[in-house]
């Protein structure tokens, strides 16, 4: 039996949560669909141990309803996962979201009705939804890459994975661990498993960069004087370069002295968000030579927490400029290679040869454990798109038109993809700002798209090859201008073996991306076609 809707939203997270909720405050009939069986998207899915956001709390929360953020009160600087899905399942609760999904249900492919404008999703349940619109919901963040470690397969004690934890708590007392990555999921999973493990061996090939959190309980002050001026403090920010209204620069890195660069860099390492060294100095995300300054710096700042100047040498990165990989950050990371128990296996001085059933395997020597974590990163922005068979015009596959690069116009839609909406896609901010805001920005233009074409009788749109080209050649200039035309990493689709090298995210900033969406909405949705 196929059920008839004139929205289906796909992904229950911060992002399918609001597009639900905007549809039906349309007056359109919604209906939602996500895997799990609950909201929180990422925050559900992910519980591992030591899980905090990298974005301040009071900034990664919903700004569309005033007395939701007047309400709700935030412990801490950096919440911890359990708080961010407490809050998630308040907002369900609250706004009555949950009625518009069904859970536990996964959407297996959908298909485009190019006469009749419609698609027709499928689930693993055997059900079919047919309608108008579709909004993918899914996430930049959500498909786990494959763990593609010779043997791996092999090893007889107990495998654990990041975006897979047990529902029961793990103890890693007496336990010899290793755990594969040392980007944020990495860095947070060692920090706690290196607490109570007998020994802990990480794994690392390329290290990342990390700042202190500075983590700490929230004041009834502070947070009365945030609330004080949310509304108009989140208007500003809406329209900075990346979400969070951070300081801006004022000179170029050089055009300081060495002094003044150091003590700037030591007030943001001390007390601001490691993200304000994207915008410290005009220059340092355009010039090598400015950018290096902030490597340089962190570099000193590693030698400085870790004991050993060999080991430290191997955790201060080498191979990409900084920002160019996600900068983390950290209760304690660098200081764990101080214990005896844990220790530093750099894969690049010694490669990976294979899991065994007792342990690993890298060129220079066997190692035994009882536990081998994964936190081996995503398949960022296309890969739950991918593992969906999204069929357009002609029968065209998404992940075969993607196959090369994916591309969109504006973040949000794909070439012979009608009427499919996506939510922060490929060329969009995403994950290079505070998503929160990128994805209310999406999902509130997304729904006034909808809004608009339905009072104007249309039922077909359409992103034109002119449009998508154009703003893809557009990203990729400013890819080429910025430091990361010298960078191989998952904002490029590098962590994925044959995965096209392509600039995934929108580089132009959070501000600028509004501006432009805005201004092709005032200009009748420029660059779409449109159609009754």
């Amino acid at each position: 039996m196929t059920k008839h809707v004139d929205v289906a939203v796909v992904g229950a997270g911060f992002a399918g949560m609001l597009a639900a909720h905007n549809m039906r405050k349309l007056g359109l009939t919604v209906q939602g669909i996500e895997k799990g069986s609950e909201v929180g998207g990422t925050w559900y899915w992910n519980r591992y141990p030591g899980l905090r956001c990298d974005v301040e709390s009071v900034e990664y929360s919903y700004s569309w309803d005033e007395e939701l953020q007047q309400d709700w009160t935030w412990s801490e600087r950096y919440s911890a996962q359990p708080e961010i899905l407490e809050y998630a399942k308040h907002v369900a609760d609250r706004f009555k979201i949950r009625e518009l999904f069904q859970f536990n249900t996964a959407v297996t492919g959908a298909t485009f009705d190019n006469a009749a404008n419609t698609w027709t999703v499928t689930t693993d349940k055997g059900e079919a939804i047919t309608a108008r619109w579709v909004v993918m919901a899914t996430g930049a963040l959500s498909t786990p890459k494959p763990v593609d470690i010779k043997g791996h397969e092999s090893f007889a004690g107990q495998s654990l994975f990041s975006t897979d934890w047990p529902s029961t708590p793990v103890d890693f007392s007496g336990k010899r661990v290793a755990v594969v990555g040392t980007g944020s999921t990495g860095i947070q999973l060692a920090t706690e498993i290196a607490k109570t493990a007998k020994e802990l061996f990480v794994l690392q090939r390329t290290p990342s960069w990390s700042v202190p959190a500075n983590n700490k309980p929230l004041t009834a002050e502070y947070v009365a004087s945030v609330k004080a001026n949310y509304a108009a403090e989140r208007e500003r920010k809406r329209h900075s370069m990346d979400g969070l209204g951070l300081p801006g620069p004022e000179k170029a890195a050089f055009e300081a002295t060495d002094e003044e660069r150091e003590a700037y860099y030591q007030y943001i390492y001390e007390n601001l968000s490691p993200f304000t060294f994207f915008g410290s100095y005009l220059d340092v995300l355009v010039d090598d030579a400015a950018n290096q300054t902030i490597s340089d710096f962190l570099g000193r700042k590693v030698h400085e927490r870790v004991n050993d100047p060999a080991i430290a040498d191997k955790l201060i990165p080498k191979s990409y400029p900084f920002g160019t990989r996600r900068t983390c950050i950290d209760s304690g990371y660098y200081e764990i290679y101080n214990q005896p128990n844990v220790h530093l296996v750099d894969l690049l001085e010694s490669p990976m040869k294979q899991i065994t059933p007792t342990g690993f395997e890298t060129e220079a020597q066997a190692y035994e454990v009882d536990v081998i974590v994964y936190a081996t990163g995503y398949d960022a922005f296309t890969g739950i798109l991918n593992n969906v068979d999204l069929v357009g015009i002609d029968g065209a596959n998404l992940r075969d038109v993607w196959k090369q690069g994916a591309k969109t116009y504006l973040g949000t839609m794909s070439v012979g993809f009608p009427n499919l909406f996506l939510v922060t896609g490929p060329q969009s901010p995403s994950v290079l700002s505070n998503v929160v805001v990128s994805l209310e920005q999406h999902v509130e233009w997304i729904t006034d798209c909808i809004e608009y074409l339905t009072k104007q009788g249309y039922h077909r749109m359409e992103a034109t090859q002119e449009a998508q080209d154009a703003w893809v050649e557009q990203n990729n200039a400013i890819g080429q201008f910025t430091v990361h035309r010298n960078s191989h990493s998952w904002y490029m689709g590098d962590n994925v073996a044959g995965k096209p090298h392509v600039v995934l995210p929108a580089l132009m900033g959070v501000g600028p991306f509004r501006a432009a969406c805005s201004e092709v909405a005032a200009d009748g949705y420029r660059g779409f076609a449109l159609a009754s």
